[in-house]
Order: C-alpha cells, then sequence, then structure tokens
C-alpha cells in the first residue's frame, strides 16, 4: 500500500511508517507548499491513501465529494513524536483494509473509520 503523507505530517511518523515497510510519499520531501487540491491529486494518481493532519481534506471528500481511495486524519497533537509514530503505525497495521475507502481520525486511544460510499 502506497501512503503520500500531507506536509502537516511529522517527519518521525513518516519515518516510522517506512521503518514498517510502506511505501511513503513524502510531500515535504519533494514539494512543500503543495495546495491541498494538488495533494489530493497526488494521491489519486497514486490510487494512495493520504495521511494528514489537516482538517481540510474533510471538507474535500465530504462537501465536496471528491472521491479518493482515502484519507487518515492524525489527530496527536502534545504527544511525543516517538508516540505518534508507534501509534499511526499499529493503526495501520490493524486497520489498513478497513482504512481504503474509508475517513479514518486518529486520536489517542481510538481510531474511528467512517465509510464512504463510491458518490461520498
Amino acid at each position: 500500500m502506497i501512503l503520500v503523507a500531507d506536509e502537516s505530517i511529522d517527519r518521525q511518523i513518516v519515518d516510522q511508517l517506512r521503518n514498517c515497510g510502506y511505501r511513503v510519499i513524502s510531500v515535504a520531501e519533494m514539494d512543500p507548499g503543495m495546495t491541498d487540491a494538488e495533494v489530493f491529486e497526488l494521491a489519486n494518481a497514486q490510487d494512495a491513501l493520504l495521511i494528514t493532519a489537516d482538517k481540510d481534506f474533510g471538507e474535500i471528500v465530504f462537501r465536496q465529494r471528491r472521491v479518493n481511495r482515502g484519507v487518515i486524519l492524525v489527530r496527536l497533537a502534545g504527544l511525543p513524536q516517538e508516540k505518534k509514530g508507534y501509534l499511526v503505525a499499529t493503526a495501520l497495521q490493524k486497520y489498513l483494509l478497513e482504512m481504503c475507502n474509508s475517513y479514518t481520525v486518529i486520536t489517542p486511544g481510538r481510531v474511528r473509520i467512517r465509510k464512504m460510499s463510491s458518490g461520498v
């Protein structure tokens, strides 16, 4: 599975996911400053799950009704970097198949997964 990490995702999370064997395309490494629309299109072009800390992607998916492979919103502010990486990697290992075609929110102690229909 390919993941596109928006530039709002901490480097330690990207590194942890790569260490777990995921192919991660990091916007911060390739083209910082990409617009949300460009990041969304990159994820679609790669048929990748988009991982972000930016709630604006919920707007793109639900209000604009734009379809994609899936969005993972990381809401782990205030936690140590190592803990964030661990929690995201653990959630992916446990729920990856469910996260496809879904809008997922990862918070401390909880993973919420909302399936998106093809018409969102």
